[in-house]
């Protein structure tokens, strides 16, 4: 019933869900043993018990960041279950969030971004149907900031040339606007041009095409830019999500402001964003120790 909720009514991602499923699974499963008994009932389930659950979850070597995501599938079970009235009281309720890693997101040097899109627009001059797709994904993900879920679920009708922007679908099915830069719009209508040839000529369904004229999967997306980021002897430790990465660093580098990315990006919270300007106070501080004679 809880994950029918978060699914229909909070309209999660089916990944969101997936996760969700597998974290309250193992909570089943420890108070199944917590308890000694496979009859135990919710209205049980105390601060103790939940805590207890965190304690074996670390026992077993997981990083704070996966207890911290387990500790939010269970505070939003129990959330629910009290706002049903199927519990009295909720015993996460007084559970302090854990802090996870924070972890500052690989990105492209603005050098290493000019030899990536040089190498997509040299197969994009040969006019083909994959190299101008390349192309287009190229410059939605760097240019336009878009999740890899958000790029492969756009549609044609989306994209508004005139205006110069395009309707994004983001987490939690947030809709939002996104502007497209000049040099994406470009490359999308020279890619047009090349998806007619397997999709046809409607201006509705995917953006994203194979060769069958069908929508283009995530791992195909991620193949052919992690492909070219390979080529461009950009690999290590950098993926899809890099572009993504870079376009929020890149612009906030050049001053724009906080509350501007976050809105580009279409996260829920300001302190998401905010650790694209630890990015670049840490590259700040190394090019200080770097360069300043009595640094």
């Amino acid at each position: 019933m809880f994950l029918r909720h978060v699914a229909d009514e909070r309209q999660l991602s089916a990944r969101t869900v997936t996760a969700y499923r597998r974290d309250l699974e193992d909570l089943d499963g420890f108070l199944t043993e917590y308890y000694g008994a496979p009859d135990w009932d919710w209205t049980q389930v105390d601060r103790l018990s939940l805590r207890s659950f965190l304690g074996w979850c670390s026992a077993r070597g997981l990083s704070k960041r996966t207890i911290a995501r387990k500790l939010s599938a269970v505070r939003s079970l129990f959330r629910f279950l009290h706002g049903e009235e199927r519990l009295p009281v909720n015993p996460a309720r007084g559970i302090r969030a854990i802090r996870g890693e924070r972890r500052l997101p690989a990105h492209l040097p603005k050098g290493g971004t000019e030899v990536v899109f040089s190498l997509a627009e040299a197969a994009a001059e040969e006019n083909t149907f994959r190299g101008t797709r390349l192309l287009a994904m190229l410059e939605l993900l760097y240019g336009s900031g878009l999740r890899l879920s958000e790029l492969q679920g756009m549609n044609v009708d989306e994209l508004d040339y005139i205006t110069g922007q395009v309707k994004v679908r983001g987490k939690g099915r947030r809709e939002r606007i996104v502007p497209l830069t000049s040099s994406s719009v470009r490359a999308l209508r020279r890619y047009e041009l090349r998806r007619r040839e397997v999709a046809g000529a409607s201006h509705r369904g995917p953006l994203l095409v194979n060769d069958k004229g069908e929508r283009l999967s995530r791992r195909t997306i991620q193949r052919c830019v992690g492909q070219l980021l390979s080529a461009a002897g950009e690999s290590e430790g950098v993926s899809v999500h890099s572009l993504r990465h870079s376009f929020a660093t890149h612009l906030l580098d050049a001053g724009a402001d906080l509350m501007a990315v976050k809105e580009l990006l279409g996260h829920a919270s300001l302190s998401t964003t905010r650790i694209y300007t630890h990015t670049s106070r840490e590259r700040l501080q190394r090019v200080y120790r770097d360069t300043h004679p009595r640094a």
